[in-house]
């Protein structure tokens, strides 16, 4: 009588989480397991670059944007703490002047958005400045 009892509260308790709409594990897991594909596509292209300490905003490109990003994005890798790079992007068959009203944005160690929604096939320069003399010589990615 016991055994028959337990077998079914277990199953009322499952009929019950079926009942108000809890997905299953595996289907938690997918869409997790889809966002995390997309970055690894994107950032698994990554180019990587070095910046050199200069006065003057250094450009790199011309580069052509592909599907395997929506937006142009950027980190240092670097182990020095306190070391940021600005970044902006130069639409080149359209502007000579920066993204963003003509403003750069700062980056560190995460990846982070210089140009977002860029279509497929765009073409762009990169320019970089340091953020202040602690970025001498830096190595970065660009994923776009």
């Amino acid at each position: 009588m016991i055994r028959n009892r337990t077998l079914a509260s277990a199953l009322c308790t499952a009929a019950a989480l079926l009942g108000v709409g809890v997905a299953p594990a595996s289907a938690q897991t997918s869409a997790a397991s889809t966002a995390t594909a997309a970055a690894t596509s994107c950032y698994g292209g990554a180019k990587t670059l070095t910046y050199h300490y200069q006065a003057a905003a250094k450009e790199y490109g011309t580069y052509t944007t592909s599907s395997r990003c929506n937006d142009i994005n950027l980190r240092l890798i670097t182990d020095e703490p306190g070391v940021y790079l600005d970044a902006c992007v130069v639409f080149v068959d359209h502007t000579s002047k920066c993204n963003n009203g003509d403003a750069y944005t700062t980056h560190g160690t995460e990846w982070g958005t210089v140009a977002t929604d860029v279509k497929d096939g765009t073409h762009f320069v990169l320019r970089v400045h340091a953020y202040d003399i602690d970025a001498q010589n830096v190595t970065f990615q660009i994923a776009y």
